[in-house]
């Protein structure tokens, strides 16, 4: 691993299940018991606001009683130690990431401590409940959702990921599904570009067969190993 400078690491729910957080589709393919087209679609919010609000209002008041696990411990001490390129992109809405120290980090799906105005198109950091139709602090419209990609919508920075794929030198999958595009092709770009390719999951993701080396196991214990090894490579 001595010739690794680049790094993308990709983390999905299975880094934060450690910490407490339920991740928000089931084997039965419910979000925490409502169907994803009834929370989490520009539909959805349209038809029946009162409903999608107070499911996001609730995971945001999850937040107050999580804290980082070792994984994203380690993550956090990566990126604080390491000295080429490194880029989190997480499929997660929650803060844990930051909470822990990582500062460079993206949050592909959007963040659950964020609020959209969908009149002026304003990002603001928000903590409370959303779902009584505050105002937006840039331009007073209560058009406030959460800031949240929702299905069939496009997800942030694609460009900067695309662009750290092509320059890594080391992909490492952390937790996901490999289910959900485009984050489940992110492997066969580093791929493509000639990247090395690690996943580090519960279990085999639905894309295990493209990486050149996968490790099963809790994300509290493999993450943390392997930060070990690439710092002391």
């Amino acid at each position: 691993m001595s010739d690794i400078r680049n790094i993308v690491i990709l983390t999905g729910a299975g880094i934060s299940a450690e910490s407490g957080l339920a991740t928000f589709r089931g084997p039965d393919g419910l979000w925490e018991g409502h169907r994803v087209e009834d929370v989490c679609t520009p539909a959805a919010l349209a038809r029946d606001p009162v409903l999608v609000h107070r499911f996001y209002d609730a995971r945001r008041a999850a937040l107050e009683n999580v804290a980082p696990n070792a994984a994203h411990d380690a993550l956090a001490r990566l990126d604080a130690a390491w000295a080429g390129e490194l880029l989190i992109v997480t499929q997660n809405v929650d803060d844990l990431h930051e909470r822990a120290g990582a500062a460079r980090l993206l949050h592909m799906h959007g963040e659950l401590q964020s609020a959209l105005c969908t009149d002026c198109g304003m990002a603001t950091r928000w903590s409370g409940p959303m779902g009584h139709g505050p105002e937006c602090p840039g331009c007073g419209a209560r058009a406030l959702r959460p800031d949240i990609v929702f299905f069939g919508e496009m997800p942030y920075e694609m460009e900067r990921i695309d662009r750290a794929l092509s320059r890594a030198d080391l992909f490492v999958s952390v937790g996901t599904s490999g289910a959900v595009y485009p984050a489940a092709g992110f492997v066969q770009t580093a791929r493509h570009h000639g990247a090395e390719t690690l996943e580090l999951n519960l279990e085999p993701s639905a894309g295990s067969f493209w990486f050149g080396e996968s490790r099963m196991g809790a994300a509290s214990v493999l993450v943390p190993r392997w930060v070990d090894e690439i710092l002391q490579a």
